[in-house]
């Protein structure tokens, strides 16, 4: 049976570039002291994972928890509603983005399939079905009796 002589094989994603870059480390180069040096994190890095508002207050376009909305066809509006509403210093947040929310929405009903809108149910239908529901539960109990 042969082996390999003893060594890592690494594999490393430059945040920077995106790329990736393997790296062989021998036995040899494990016996030397490292001469790496550790730098502090940088809190305005764009690759760093943050939640949606960035340590300076500025909102996170990159977050996941948006959802891919700041990008797509409607991510400008997107974005300047969301801006708005972040930055409002109204007294009731956000009065003073009627209008940036109103683009928004506009162009969102221009792309239903990527945009779908919840249907709101009626009040008549809401009546319908709790009549149906006590109809139902009421012949259940006639029939258990």
């Amino acid at each position: 049976m042969h082996m390999a002589p003893a060594g890592a094989v690494f594999l490393l994603r430059s945040p920077v570039t995106g790329k990736d870059r393997i790296i062989f480390v021998t036995k040899e180069d494990h016996e030397t002291p490292s001469n790496a040096e550790l730098v502090a994190d940088d809190p305005n890095d764009p690759y760093e994972e943050h939640g949606l508002i960035l340590p300076n207050g500025d909102i996170n376009w990159n977050c996941p928890c948006l959802g891919g909305m700041a990008s797509g066809p409607c991510g400008e509006q997107f974005k300047a509603a969301f801006s708005c509403f972040h930055y409002s210093t109204e007294d009731v947040k956000g009065s003073d983005c009627v209008d940036q929310f109103r683009a928004m929405q506009e162009c969102m009903q221009k792309y239903p399939d990527l945009y779908p809108q919840e249907e709101e149910e009626k009040p008549a239908d809401r009546l319908e079905e709790t009549a149906v529901s006590e109809a139902a539960t009421t012949k259940e109990e006639e029939g258990s009796s």
